[in-house]
């Protein structure tokens, strides 16, 4: 059993643009630290920054707009907390505690995420995808159902109707949609508008690349200054992080769709 929800829903919407404030602190500098929180809806676009890095309001008004249409931006920008910023002074180290868990995707969780894509890629409006062994539901806004019932005979349809989704009918927050972007890895870290000395972004990402790699669960934890995950240094794994975000074409991108 999974769900998948499309980069159009409100929530994935909230993650892309948390995303893209990311980007901009790590065009300001290599390693900025920073942690971002978004709740959009109804044409208010809140955004809470805790970071080190010197951002311009005028940059990201203009990536909330690009993401999320005409909204009006509500804007507070903080600097990290003293303790945090401490923890990575003489380079990186474990940025929080936690339980951090990577799971082998199956082929269900596969076949979800390849059908999403080709839906939002002919219908790029909010959407919900939700497989159970072999019932398929299809919650697609803006697109026509009977259209969507030729291509998928035997799915469930837009159960209610037509509809219209997106921001302005509903809420979006960062991390809202962890099972739609970690499937079976879920823990409690989220991993959207935290910069990579954030355990909650490296490790998750190390422990779900490990778990495709080898086939098989892989469950680990860590404290905040911990030098050492899994045997290996944590800078380490900060780069294979940095490394697989890189590949996708940076925070926003990673974003869109989560691990798969």
């Amino acid at each position: 059993m999974i769900e998948k929800v499309n980069p159009a829903h409100p929530d994935k919407v909230a993650d892309r643009i948390a995303g893209a404030i990311v980007d901009l602190a790590y065009n300001t500098e290599r390693d900025p630290k920073i942690a971002v929180e978004v709740l959009i809806g109804h044409g208010v676009c809140h955004v809470v920054i805790e970071t080190t890095a010197d951002l311009d309001t005028r940059e990201i008004t203009s990536a909330i707009r690009r993401i999320a249409g005409n909204v009006s931006p509500d804007i507070m920008i903080v600097p990290q907390d003293k303790h945090l910023s401490n923890n990575q002074e003489h380079g990186f180290r474990c940025g929080d505690n936690g339980i951090f868990k990577g799971m082998p995707l199956t082929s269900e969780q596969k076949a979800l995420s390849e059908i999403a894509r080709d839906i939002y890629a002919k219908h790029p409006y909010d959407g919900k995808y939700i497989l159970d062994q072999t019932r398929l539901i299809i919650c697609q806004s803006n697109a026509d159902s009977d259209s969507l019932r030729n291509l998928y005979p035997n799915a469930e349809i837009n159960p209610l109707g037509d509809w219209t989704g997106g921001t302005s009918v509903d809420t979006g927050a960062t991390n809202r949609k962890l099972g739609s972007d970690m499937a079976d890895s879920v823990t409690g870290g989220g991993l959207h508008g935290k910069d990579l000395s954030k355990a909650d972004v490296s490790v998750n990402i190390y422990a779900f690349l490990k778990a495709q790699e080898t086939g098989k669960p892989v469950e680990l934890c860590c404290a905040i200054g911990d030098e050492f995950v899994d045997g290996i240094p944590y800078p380490v794994i900060v780069e294979a992080a940095r490394k697989y975000i890189v590949a996708v074409g940076g925070f926003e991108k990673f974003a869109e769709w989560g691990l798969f």
